[in-house]
């Protein structure tokens, strides 16, 4: 690698130091940059989407709390290679650390492991449902709790719809309970993880001189240290990697390597080439992928509600975040109350 490429990839993946997952302000790209940047964007929701199958695959043979482990560890060492190629390094300020050890525990360990227990109750493609309802979360969070946002109209039509569906994904006509209904809890769950840590990083953490990609490798390191004290009082001693079947190692390498560590620096190449607003937009393709790779791979079957419910949850998203809006009345304008002045010979 030459000297100028490490050094487009720094100015890429150093924007936005505690901007990312969607709360940067966004930049303004060129023609050219437009054109290239579908493939990334593609890229990403396809592994976040194909994360869900590796999560199921996962929960099969290891506890929840260690398939996070596993994920967030090996994410956090790809990162640091990626840091140590771009000769960047993670932050200094011991009160930033303690900012990003919240963000980690409730924007990644916990999250991942909620994810994982739900798996064990539910097919991969519905998890990757519930993970779209995160924006419905996040808004109520940055408006009631950090104050960070302003409820409008708009944004309150856009959370009923979001809510409604998920009535319609959970099927509530059918009855609540069993072990169907408190797996899509648990992924719910980690989604209003989600809405807690991304408002807490916005007010916290944006807009520090750390890169976007330091701070994303703090957080994983962080979320590491988290579980391996966690996950043995928890879940007990964890088996030897040679008592696992190949595809769960598989997996949770492909999670970690893939599905974190490669995932958190496209998402920062996105977010500099298309602006965080249209970035984040991601969230729409997340549940396509996770639905036809959980029917290809595992000969999962939605129930007709559930994308139904789907549609009508992205719908709330997209009104919610502004890039569904109802066409506005334009207001006539009155006429002037002050007499014009008198035109001199």
């Amino acid at each position: 690698m030459t000297r100028d490429t490490v050094a487009e990839y720094r100015r890429t993946l150093s924007w936005g130091c505690g901007r990312v997952s969607g709360v940067t302000p966004d930049s303004t790209p060129d023609r050219a940059a437009l054109r290239r940047w579908l493939p990334g964007f593609v890229l990403l929701a396809a592994i976040w989407g194909a994360s869900f199958l590796f999560i199921k695959i996962g929960v099969r043979e290891l506890h929840p709390l260690y398939v996070t482990l596993g994920r967030v560890g090996t994410g956090a060492l790809t990162l640091l290679v990626v840091l140590a190629v771009l000769r960047d390094r993670l932050p200094r300020d011991g009160r930033l650390w303690l900012h990003q050890a919240v963000v980690a525990a409730f924007g990644v360990a916990l999250p991942f492991t909620l994810f994982g227990y739900g798996e064990q109750r539910i097919p991969s493609m519905l998890a990757g449902i519930w993970n779209a309802t995160t924006p419905l979360v996040v808004l109520p969070m940055a408006v009631l709790v950090f104050r960070t946002e302003r409820l409008t109209a708009r944004r309150a039509v856009g959370l009923g719809l979001g809510f409604a569906g998920v009535l319609v994904v959970l099927g509530v006509w059918q009855g609540i309970g069993g072990a169907t209904f408190t797996g899509q809890l648990m992924c719910f769950g980690a989604a209003a993880c989600y809405g807690l840590a991304i408002p807490y990083q916005k007010r916290f953490v944006a807009g520090r001189a750390e890169s976007g990609l330091a701070l994303s490798a703090a957080q994983l390191l962080l979320a590491t240290v988290q579980l391996a004290v966690v996950a043995p009082l928890v879940a007990g001693a964890p088996p030897a990697p040679t008592a696992l079947s190949w595809d769960v190692v598989a997996s949770v390498l492909a999670l970690g390597a893939f599905g974190t560590g490669l995932a958190f620096v496209i998402n920062l190449h996105n977010i500099r080439v298309i602006g965080a607003s249209t970035a984040s937009t991601v969230t729409y393709l997340i549940p396509v992928f996770a639905v036809l790779i959980g029917a290809l791979a595992l000969d999962e079957t939605p129930t007709w509600h559930q994308p139904v419910g789907a549609l009508v949850v992205l719908l709330g998203v997209a009104v919610s975040q502004g890039f569904l809006r109802w066409p506005v009345r334009a207001v006539p304008a009155e006429p002037p109350t002050v007499a014009p002045v008198a035109v001199r010979d």
